[in-house]
């Protein structure tokens, strides 16, 4: 049997193809303007990477932001329920899982089925999201994939009062104004998003051991600054960032 997971997210758009609950290929790409494009995009990438022909899919889930967009889809599945069967099909100890995605950040408790206990999520603000990220990488004038190096560097971190990506932005630009130097200044950022989703990582219920999923895992400085407010350690593993879409191919198989 082979089935495909697509996520659909507000920045990017992952598709994991899998056969007989066995990872086959995935792939990344933009989302853009038309979810349903991205979806069809995304997925061929992937079915020819796998010379794998649509006709021999026997299951197509769809999940993210713009799950509902996808008309060819056979399951629509939220991003929750995902999440959390992508982690316990990597690794069935995981109890939490923190995802911080391009416009939300969510932390989801999990049983030892792989069932979802509880979860909380921000969906009301960009702040401590990929979102965010980019607003901060376009003021520092800095790849974002640079972010995590650059700030192992830091002495010590800036002070960022707001959590607002427009009231942090205007102060990051006080900062580079002040001299501060640009590794502080993205410590300061990392810790910022650290309090935040600790906090909400905290509400929810926070259990061991914990798996970081979405675009931000890849951000050694975010883990790094969860795991210091946290004190747990981090498990971030090659699918972070298609773990939604990993969870829903899994799903595909019920």
């Amino acid at each position: 049997m082979i089935t495909a997971g697509i996520d659909i997210g507000s920045i990017t758009s992952k598709a994991v193809l899998m056969k007989d609950m066995k990872v086959l290929g995935f792939d990344v790409i933009s989302t853009g303007y038309n979810s349903e494009k991205s979806g069809k995009e995304v997925l061929n990438l992937v079915l020819d990477k796998c010379f794998v022909n649509i006709e021999e899919t026997d299951s197509i889930i769809s999940t993210g932001y713009g799950r509902n967009r996808l008309s060819f889809a056979h399951k629509k599945i939220t991003e929750i329920t995902c999440h959390a069967a992508g982690a316990h099909f990597q690794d069935n100890k995981i109890r939490s899982v923190i995802d911080i995605g391009g416009q939300d950040s969510k932390v989801i408790i999990l049983d030892e089925n792989g069932s979802v206990t509880d979860f909380a999520m921000n969906d009301k603000c960009a702040a401590g999201t990929g979102r965010f990220l980019e607003v901060m990488a376009r003021a520092l004038e800095l790849d974002l994939n640079d972010f995590g190096d650059i700030s192992a560097k830091a002495k010590k971190a800036a002070h960022i009062s707001s959590l607002c990506t427009v009231f942090a932005e205007s102060e990051i630009i006080s900062l580079i104004s002040a001299g501060e130097k640009r590794e502080n200044i993205i410590r300061g950022i990392h810790e910022s998003i650290g309090t935040r989703v600790g906090a909400l990582a905290l509400r929810a219920g926070l259990r061991s051991p914990v798996m970081m999923t979405g675009g931000v895992s890849r951000n050694s400085g975010v883990v790094r600054s969860l795991e210091s407010r946290l004190g747990v350690s981090i498990n971030v593993s090659s699918y972070a960032q298609v773990n939604g879409a990993l969870g829903a191919a899994c799903l595909g198989f019920r």
